[in-house]
């Protein structure tokens, strides 16, 4: 391929797919041909606002034909700064969707396998993301049935991911935040990753929400914020008490609050117990998808209890 700087990502061949030697390799962002703001008006339908939010810097699209037959694989290759990768990974998956539901975006064992990677399928759709660079695939194949494109697709899919994902450099690792929420009963990719704004409150920062759902059954979301020191950490307990309606918790960490937060007018009241140990933040809340459902929900010594085992 043309492009030098995303050629050793991109194999040639994988799974009986090529990469199509007639196709419109497209370079936006750093040496690309277009300017990274072209994604907008010449590739992304939709979406384009979060790119160019969570911090767009170079952008590649090219296409894997079959060696037989009309299927195809659109390859969207992106790098982004900071913690944006992983940023715009989660948002994809999560964002305001249930990640419990049936028709959710299942695990992709082998590209989450990887260091500092992690993948998810949908029906002709994969996402994985490894350290700097996020990638979209989307199959296509105007001859199938539905069944037989989910078949199809996830063969080809998980090759190509695994085989690009492979080849990402592992840098930078999965933000800290991220990494420090529990993994039981975490919900598979059920993790959506701040880069400011913590729960939709200004000025909080970044961090990680993860969504879990116990045998019992409960449902219940996890916050977690890494500090780079004890202060910053201290601020963000601070912000908090100052929502309105905020209560100190006492005997909990170093300092705790309790804190109804709502993202939005049209979202539901969610009920949190936060605490600070050191420069490490952790909390525990309803989930906003069981919210009407009492019997779902832990009550508050429930999520103290749980915060307490957490933040030994």
């Amino acid at each position: 391929m043309a492009d030098a700087l995303s050629a050793p990502f991109l194999p040639r061949t994988v799974a009986g797919f090529c990469l199509d030697p007639h196709g419109d390799e497209k370079t936006y962002g750093e040496k690309g041909k277009l300017q990274i703001g072209e994604l907008c008006t010449t590739a992304l339908d939709g979406g384009c606002e979060e790119y160019k939010r969570f911090g767009v810097t170079r952008s590649v699209i090219v296409h894997y034909v079959a060696n037989a037959g009309p299927a195809s694989v659109e390859v969207f290759l992106s790098r982004f700064a900071g913690d944006g990768a992983y940023a715009i990974y989660t948002t994809r998956l999560t964002g305001e969707a249930d990640p419990t539901d049936e028709h959710a975006a299942r695990k992709l064992p082998d590209v989450t396998s990887l260091p500092a990677a992690s993948g998810a399928m949908g029906t002709g759709k994969a996402y994985a993301v490894r350290g700097s660079y996020f990638l979209e695939l989307t199959y296509t194949n105007d001859q199938e049935t539905p069944d037989q494109l989910k078949k199809s697709s996830d063969v080809i899919l998980t090759a190509l991911a695994k085989a690009i994902a492979s080849t990402l450099p592992q840098t930078p690792d999965v933000p800290a935040s991220a990494k420090a929420l529990p993994q039981a009963d975490l919900v598979p990719n059920g993790v959506m990753y701040f880069d400011k704004d913590l729960l939709g409150v200004p000025n909080a920062g970044a961090g990680a929400v993860g969504y879990f759902k116990s045998a019992k059954p409960k449902r219940y979301r996890m916050v977690s914020a890494v500090r780079e020191g004890v202060e910053p950490a201290k601020d963000l307990i601070h912000l908090l008490r100052a929502q309105p309606g905020a209560l100190p918790v006492a005997n909990l960490g170093d300092d705790a609050v309790e804190v109804v937060l709502q993202a939005s007018p049209e979202r539901a009241k969610i009920d949190w117990i936060i605490a600070r140990k050191g420069p490490n933040v952790m909390g525990v809340g309803d989930e906003e998808f069981a919210s009407e459902d009492a019997s779902l929900r832990l009550t508050k010594d429930e999520k103290i209890a749980k915060l307490r085992s957490e933040l030994k």
